[in-house]
């Protein structure tokens, strides 16, 4: 199947808590982006095994989940590649980086996006099985979505 433009993909476990919030805004952001060049993907995953995902598309937006130390939950970040080590998925002690993992797919010849956006959403739970959101996410949930959904429009608008 011949790859689109643009990847809008989700990255989480939607039976962690908040930790699915990634793929449940794929879902719901799918056929409501202008354009019909976007694929939209959802997986957990991280390291090495991002490049069989994004490589052949020009543009990637991953959206994911984020715990930082002073964050506020609900709080929508817009990052890039470079600051990847504060993702819960985009790296894994278990794997190589993130970033690692691109430069490596373009000294292997792939076919690298020219440009990876990242927008990570702050959560509060990401280790107990439970297929809702905690209740600070579940409240501002239709809030996050809007703002993750203004994003990924100003991103592609500028393509």
């Amino acid at each position: 199947m011949e790859k689109k433009k643009i990847l809008v993909h989700g990255i989480g476990n939607e039976i962690l808590t908040d930790d699915g919030i990634g793929p449940k805004l794929v879902k719901k952001l799918k056929g409501n982006l202008p354009g019909n060049e976007i694929d939209f993907e959802t997986a957990f995953l991280g390291g090495l095994e991002v490049l069989e995902y994004i490589q052949g598309y020009q543009t990637v937006i991953f959206i994911d989940a984020i715990r930082t130390k002073d964050g506020v939950p609900g709080t929508v970040y817009q990052l890039s590649p470079e600051d990847f080590n504060n993702t819960l998925h985009l790296s894994s002690v278990h794997d190589v980086s993130f970033l690692t993992a691109v430069n490596l797919g373009k000294k292997l010849g792939l076919k690298m996006p020219q440009e990876i956006h990242i927008i990570a959403i702050e959560i509060v739970e990401d280790r107990i099985f439970n297929d809702n959101f905690t209740p600070q996410i579940a409240d501002k949930y239709e809030e996050i979505y809007h703002e993750v959904k203004a994003i990924a429009e100003k991103i592609i608008a500028i393509l």
